[in-house]
């Protein structure tokens, strides 16, 4: 996170673009920046099972990240799509399903409408407008933060490969979750959304999904070899008072 969040600082100062691919070791419970987690989520099951916790400098909503391929944009505002944040998003996701087309996946963008509060579940629960979808499933769960003067943001994104989101309801709040016994992490599918693996009909890596990417990708980009000399301050996101701020 500090990372992605270096590059954004970079993209602002240098009019950089950079596209960055990742995972997540160990497996993590990423939360949107202004998600009210602590009345969401229960923290002591949360230590309880040794899941791994970080707030995002991106908004939505939570996302377990286990069999996935992470990405990150960080760009000025006007270099895709328009200028606006709807614009860039969409133009991020017109080349993620122009990639996924590529390995036999039929995704297109979902239809535009009202984005779902943070209020309504976790971020693979329902598609947003202009996301990749697959009849009508969410195949990427995305969200963006923009710098104070709107000239650059950073967007980031979850593509399953596997697995599922089931661990969100598990450690829920809500009446849905898993309560007084133990926390049931088997996977039971994607609820509202699905994954790469269940669409093919066999496992997907992680290196097939971002060579499909970068050769997707046909906007100028800097080199992303630049994020190894940032010295990006990881104490905000490894501080317990950030994660759970609210």
């Amino acid at each position: 996170m500090a990372v992605d969040e270096a590059l954004l600082d970079e993209s602002d100062r240098t009019g950089g673009a950079f596209l960055r691919l990742y995972r997540f070791s160990p497996p993590c419970l990423s939360l949107g920046r202004n998600e009210p987690a602590r009345a969401r989520y229960d923290r002591a099951a949360i230590t309880r099972l040794g899941i791994t916790v970080v707030r995002r400098p991106t908004g939505g909503r939570a996302v377990w990240h286990e069999h996935e391929v992470t990405y990150a944009v960080a760009a000025p505002l006007a270099a895709l799509g328009g200028g606006s944040v709807r614009d860039s998003s969409v133009a991020i996701h017109r080349r993620l399903a122009a990639a996924l087309r590529s390995l036999g996946v039929a995704a297109t963008l979902a239809p535009r409408a009202r984005a779902p509060g943070l209020g309504a579940g976790a971020c693979f629960a329902a598609p947003v407008g202009g996301e990749a979808v697959v009849d009508g499933l969410k195949l990427i769960g995305s969200a963006q933060v923009r710098l104070g003067g709107g000239r650059a943001f950073l967007q980031h994104g979850s593509i399953l490969l596997g697995g599922s989101q089931d661990l969100l309801t598990a450690v829920s709040r809500q009446p849905q979750a898993a309560g007084g016994g133990a926390v049931s992490l088997k996977p039971q599918g994607a609820r509202g959304g699905t994954t790469l693996s269940a669409v093919l009909g066999r496992p997907v890596t992680f290196h097939e999904v971002a060579d499909a990417i970068v050769a997707a990708w046909d906007a100028r980009l800097t080199s992303t070899a630049l994020y190894r000399f940032l010295p990006p301050s990881t104490a905000q996101y490894s501080d317990p008072a950030w994660t759970w701020r609210r």
